[in-house]
């Protein structure tokens, strides 16, 4: 090899490096900035933090690898790659909630109080409608999250869970007719659902259950998950008379030092329960006409993680 031969090869091997790492510098700053976003979608597809959690790591391992010189809009790139696989991870997720021990709940996330300000994105995050997306399959689902949460145009929802763009305005309107039969009739304001939950606390705390039976819908369901490692409900318990029984017959440790916390979960009100200073769980309701028609105890531990510190979700 001659003498500029070896100039040449040696200057171009620095230079290649140094494309690569702009390269990666600007796909990590496009991914930094839509990571909330990113976020919010898987986890509202799965319902786990931690699943969403694996999606966006996956997520970024092939975004990395992509040439952002053929990106023509990085946002509905990244969202397309999210999607493609929170599919993959709900449809595997639907085989292991199937030997699920008991009712499944979605896993709580400590949100700022900033989030119920957006009163759609409050309630897309939500433990009721989560549970409601739930009754969804995986394609619908994803449809639903994108179209009517984040305002995906048909065409780029069609890329994301490839589907033509006819065909996914069929699904989402399947899916929207659908949700609307099983969304809660009306969408509570917090003041709404903290009156609720100061009556569930009081109730916790003095023993006196009638404020909380006053407020209880006739058909109200309760559903607690421990994932068959903490004591609770291994079905539903439905109607005010066999909740009132389940309530009266203590839906905590009696016998423990217990405190109960209002926080701000999932975009509403909640109450996180502590026993003997330790997070036992959460307490979330679903709220319809002035009347608790749900109510959800996540006591799972490998649900509680995210409630030490806010988990941010955005549009």
């Amino acid at each position: 090899m001659s003498e500029r031969s070896e100039r040449t090869t040696d200057t171009a091997e620095p230079l290649e490096r140094a494309d690569r790492v702009d390269s990666v510098d600007s796909a990590t700053e496009a991914f930094v900035a839509h990571r909330n976003l990113l976020f919010t979608v898987a986890y509202e597809m799965l319902g786990s933090a931690a699943d969403a959690e694996d999606v966006l790591q996956e997520t970024w391992l092939r975004w990395v690898g992509v040439d952002l010189a053929t990106v023509r809009e990085e946002r509905a790139y990244l969202v397309r790659i999210v999607t493609r696989q929170a599919l993959d991870r709900l449809r595997a997720l639907g085989r292991r909630k199937e030997s699920y021990v008991g009712p499944w709940l979605p896993e709580p996330l400590l949100t700022a109080p900033d989030v119920a300000e957006d009163v759609e994105l409050a309630e897309s995050v939500s433990m009721a409608m989560l549970l409601v997306l739930e009754t969804l399959g995986p394609t619908e689902r994803a449809v639903f999250v994108l179209r009517e949460v984040f305002d995906l145009d048909y065409d780029e929802i069609a890329e994301a869970v490839d589907k033509t763009p006819a065909a996914v305005r069929q699904i989402a309107h399947r899916a929207r007719s659908h949700v609307a039969a099983r969304r809660p009739r009306g969408i509570a304001s917090p003041a709404e659902i903290q009156g609720a939950l100061q009556a569930f606390q009081r109730a916790v705390e003095t023993g006196d259950l009638q404020s909380l039976l006053d407020i209880l819908a006739p058909d109200v369901v309760g559903l607690s998950d421990g994932g068959g490692v903490k004591h609770a409900l291994l079905r539903p318990v439905v109607g005010i008379g066999k909740v009132a029984r389940l309530l009266e017959g203590g839906w905590w440790k009696r016998d423990a030092e217990r405190s109960v916390e209002p926080v701000q979960v999932n975009g509403s009100p909640a109450l996180l329960v502590r026993i003997d200073g330790e997070i036992d769980g959460v307490v979330a309701v679903r709220v319809e006409n002035g009347y608790v028609t749900g109510l959800y105890h996540v006591r799972n531990p490998e649900k509680l993680s995210r409630l030490e510190r806010e988990t941010a979700v955005s549009r």
